[in-house]
C-alpha cells in the first residue's frame, strides 16, 4: 500500500510539473502554443507535393523534416564521436598509460569539451557553410570532448584485478585495453553514449539556429518573419519529442547500469534525473 501511495505520489509530482511546464510556454508565447495558424508547420508543404498516404502528409510538413534531421545529427555526431572518443579515453587512462601520454590526451580531450557545441556550430559554419554537415561536424567535436572524459573517468574506476593479471600476462597495451578494459568497461561505455545521443538531440535542436540544420532552422526563419504562434508550436513539438527520448533513454540505460533508480523508468526520472545532475557536476568540475 505504501508503494502505491508513493508512486501515486510521484505521478502527482510528474504531472503537476508537466502542467507548470505547459504553462510557462504558453506564458512565453503570449498564448501562440494553441493558436492554430501556428500548427500549420504540422501540414504537408505545398511544394515539392507531398506524396505520402493522406494518414502520413505530416511527414512532408516542415516540423517533422527539421525533427528527423536533428535526429539523424544527433544519431551521426553520437556515432562518430563514440569512435574517435573511444582512443581518447583509453589514452587519457593513468591505470593504462604514462603521464607523459595521459596528458596531452586530456588536453585534447579538455579542448573539444571548452567551447559549446553551439559555438562549435558557427565555427564550422563559417568552415564549411550552411547545413547539417556543420551541425554533425560541431557535435561530433563536443561528443568527444564530453564522452572522453567519462569514459576516461570510468576506466579509472574499474578493479584493478583483471589488469594487474594481463599485465602478469605480459600483454600489450593494446591487447589489454582490446580485451580486458573495453569488456570490462562495456556497460558504462554503452550507457554514456545513449547519455551522449539523449544530450545530443537537445543540443542539435539549438545549433540550427546558426544555420547548422535541424529544427533550429525553421525556429530562426519564423523569429526573423515574427510568426511567434508558429515558433510556439516547434517549441512544444520540440519539448514532447525530448521528453520522450528522455525516457526512451532512462529505459535503455537501465539495461546497462546496476542503479536501482534506473531500473524502472518514469516520468519523474525524466522530469528530475538524479543522474544527469551527478554527472554534469562532474563533467564540470
Amino acid at each position: 500500500m505504501a508503494k502505491i501511495d508513493s508512486e501515486l505520489r510521484e505521478l502527482l509530482i510528474s504531472v503537476t510539473f508537466l502542467l507548470f511546464s505547459f504553462w510557462i510556454i504558453l506564458k512565453l508565447t503570449s498564448g501562440a502554443v494553441w493558436d492554430w495558424n501556428g500548427w500549420s508547420v504540422i501540414e504537408p508543404q505545398s511544394y515539392p507535393p507531398c506524396e505520402a498516404n493522406r494518414f502520413l502528409q505530416f511527414t512532408c510538413s516542415t516540423a517533422w523534416i527539421g525533427m528527423i534531421e536533428t535526429i539523424k545529427i544527433a544519431i551521426l555526431a553520437t556515432f562518430f564521436g563514440m569512435i574517435l572518443s573511444l582512443p581518447m579515453g583509453l589514452l587519457s587512462s593513468r591505470n593504462l598509460f604514462p603521464q607523459y601520454i595521459t596528458y596531452p590526451s586530456r588536453a585534447l580531450v579538455s579542448a573539444c569539451r571548452s567551447l559549446p557545441s553551439l559555438i562549435w556550430a558557427i565555427i564550422f559554419v563559417i568552415l564549411v557553410g550552411l547545413g547539417p554537415t556543420a551541425g554533425i561536424m560541431a557535435m561530433t567535436i563536443y561528443t568527444v570532448g564530453y564522452l572522453g572524459k567519462m569514459q576516461y573517468e570510468a576506466i579509472e574506476g574499474m578493479n584493478s584485478a583483471p589488469l594487474e593479471a594481463a599485465n602478469a600476462m605480459g600483454l600489450t597495451k593494446a591487447e589489454v585495453s582490446l580485451w580486458v578494459v573495453i569488456p570490462e568497461t562495456a556497460n558504462h561505455l554503452i550507457a554514456q553514449m545513449i547519455f551522449m545521443f539523449e544530450y545530443n538531440v537537445r543540443s542539435g535542436t539549438v545549433i540550427g539556429i546558426v544555420g547548422a540544420g535541424g529544427i533550429g532552422y525553421y525556429i530562426n526563419l519564423y523569429l526573423k518573419f515574427l510568426q511567434y504562434e508558429k515558433v510556439g508550436a516547434y517549441l512544444f513539438i520540440i519539448f514532447m519529442v525530448v521528453m520522450l527520448i528522455d525516457l526512451v533513454s532512462i529505459y535503455l540505460r537501465s539495461f546497462f547500469t546496476d542503479e536501482s533508480e534506473n531500473n524502472k523508468p518514469t516520468w519523474k526520472g525524466v522530469l528530475f534525473p538524479k543522474n544527469y545532475v551527478k554527472t554534469t557536476h562532474l563533467i564540470e568540475n
